[in-house]
């Protein structure tokens, strides 16, 4: 099932997506006529882990970790689908990162590998925008609209082996599959579980294969998750709001 948030007139709502529609209780609404897709969750912080496809390592010449390594980005990182990305004014080498990302359904910590995805509500995309020539990791991916997350969350999914792809103006830039990732989810949720409490809605994001270029204003990026969909955003001089 696809759940999705819309910003409606009155407020957000949230319920079932299909075809173009969120039905909720109160009804049902028509997505880019009731109101605006959301990004799918609300949550108080968004772990991602970095490093964690073999061809990635090659690229950027890092050494293969002996565990998850990972960064978290603020809520003011998030960005619905269908937004335009700010290109921020502080960096000349803007890249974007393909990533299949869970959303956690309850309060948890502490959890077993082997009982981590239990926890999780359902599966979305995010892009983890990165501004590459910033002196640290902070300063490089935890900026406003870094984030762009959605369209929607798909609870009925198997992460295990998900063909991806990136496409930038429609050009091929990424394709891989979630089977080449060093730690799979599992390990990964139950890693920053051990480490801090997760809250519903938090997200966490599991990593992109090689990312073979970078991005400039007026660039459409299309990022597609077998089985989830696909998240587009393009790269505006100012956000859309």
């Amino acid at each position: 099932m696809r759940i999705a948030r819309l910003l409606t007139p009155e407020g957000p709502v949230t319920g079932r997506y299909e075809n173009g529609t969120v039905d909720t209780d109160d009804g049902t609404y028509e997505v880019g006529i009731d109101g605006r897709l959301l990004p799918p969750c609300d949550p108080t912080a968004l772990y991602c882990v970095g490093r964690n496809y073999a061809e990635t390592l090659e690229q950027m010449a890092y050494e293969r970790p002996d565990e998850p390594s990972f960064f978290i980005k603020p809520p003011a990182s998030l960005l619905a689908h269908g937004q335009a990305v700010p290109y921020p004014s502080f960096t000349e080498e803007f890249t974007y990162a393909g990533e299949l990302a869970a959303v956690i359904d309850r309060r948890c910590r502490n959890l077993d590998p082997e009982d981590a995805l239990s926890a999780v509500r359902g599966y979305t995309i995010m892009n983890d925008l990165d501004a590459l020539d910033q002196q640290n990791l902070p300063a490089r991916k935890a900026f406003d609209c870094s984030a762009p997350l959605g369209p929607w969350l798909e609870t009925d999914l198997d992460p295990t082996a998900i063909d991806m792809h990136t496409d930038i103006n429609g050009e091929r830039r990424q394709e891989a599959n979630t089977e080449q990732m060093l730690f799979d989810c599992a390990e990964i949720v139950s890693y920053l579980s051990q480490r801090f409490t997760f809250e519903p809605g938090d997200v966490v994001a599991f990593g992109s294969p090689a990312n073979p270029g970078l991005i400039e204003p007026g660039d459409e990026i299309e990022i597609t998750y077998d089985g989830v969909g696909t998240l587009t955003n393009t790269v505006s001089e100012t956000a859309s709001t």
